[in-house]
């Protein structure tokens, strides 16, 4: 994940300390959506990477329906994004989401 995501920040988006204790009193690290992770990866690309345009992440969907990953778009161009956001509608609308 370091590669990917370029450092080890990754690890504050995808674990949030657990408001529960265990049996000795100690609080453990507990992952978040996947759904959140793809939101802060598109806030990385604007804040990091410099892409002032970023549309917001679409899940693809396996027969099962299950998410298998997060589609990102990112680019300098505006007329870029909406194209993609146009792409991206179209594809939840033809799957219901």
């Amino acid at each position: 994940m370091n590669r990917f995501w370029g450092d080890d920040s990754w690890r504050k988006a995808a674990y949030v300390q657990s408001l529960q204790m265990d049996l000795f009193g100690k609080t453990e690290e507990e992952k978040v959506s996947n759904e959140a992770i793809a939101e802060a990866f598109r806030k990385r690309l604007k804040e990091v990477a410099g892409f002032p345009n970023v549309p917001k992440p679409i899940a693809m969907r396996n027969t099962l329906n299950a998410v298998v990953y997060y589609l990102l778009f990112a680019s300098h161009k505006p007329v870029a994004e909406d194209i993609v956001k146009y792409i991206f509608n179209k594809y939840a609308n033809r799957r219901g989401v």
